[in-house]
């Protein structure tokens, strides 16, 4: 697929000298290969950006950071939850 893009590039360019509509041509498929090509983020996947291994980065992030807090977020919830049954009563 690479190879047919250079192949055209190089023919759009090179018809560039006989009309500079398809020196135009060709920019525009150079910013077309740039702008959404494979390596941008919104060609891969499905399309919208999206793939299983940011799924899983951020599901891997999630998870340390509730390892790493859960003990405090627990002290929080009982010293919360004591005011407010001093507070109901």
């Amino acid at each position: 697929m690479i190879v047919l893009f250079f192949i055209l590039l190089v023919a759009l360019s090179g018809l560039g000298f006989l009309n500079a509509l398809w020196w135009l041509a060709a920019a525009v498929l150079v910013f077309v290969a740039v702008r959404y090509g494979r390596g941008h983020a919104d060609s891969r996947g499905r399309g919208d950006g999206f793939e299983y291994s940011d799924y899983r980065d951020r599901r891997d992030r999630d998870n340390r950071w509730e390892r790493r807090y859960r003990r405090q977020r627990q002290g929080l919830w009982r010293r919360q939850d004591r005011r407010d049954e001093q507070h109901h009563r």
